[in-house]
């Protein structure tokens, strides 16, 4: 099992970026495929960026050429740059750890764009 917690987030204005960082404990953190959801206010929570344990990505289209997710194993930890941020990208950012029928969710971190 891995616990999750996640920083980053924050207020920045429209065009500004962010990183936000996902850390975990426990054991196989390598072993899991990573993910980053958000949920605004109103809306279901959605799959922002995956990265699983080989590497290889996926983004939602929204996001796609603005958002990149990354991982270092020996840090146990996974990352999401955000950079030309809108106010559509306001949310609760979650970060997520998944291996077979195993799901870990963090806390979240809010990150709020202004205009």
């Amino acid at each position: 099992q891995v616990q999750l917690v996640e920083s980053g987030g924050g207020l920045v204005h429209v065009g500004g970026s962010l990183r936000l960082s996902c850390a975990a404990s426990g054991s196989g953190f390598s072993f899991y495929a990573m993910g980053w959801y958000r949920q605004a206010p109103g809306k279901q929570r959605e799959l922002v960026a995956l990265i699983t344990s080989g590497g290889h990505t996926n983004y939602a289209d929204s996001v796609k050429g603005r958002f990149t997710i990354s991982r270092d194993n020996a840090k146990n930890t996974v990352y999401l740059q955000m950079n030309s941020l809108n106010v559509e990208d306001t949310a609760v950012y979650y970060c997520n750890a998944e291996r077979g029928s195993y799901r870990s969710w963090g806390q979240g971190t809010q990150v709020t764009v202004s205009s």
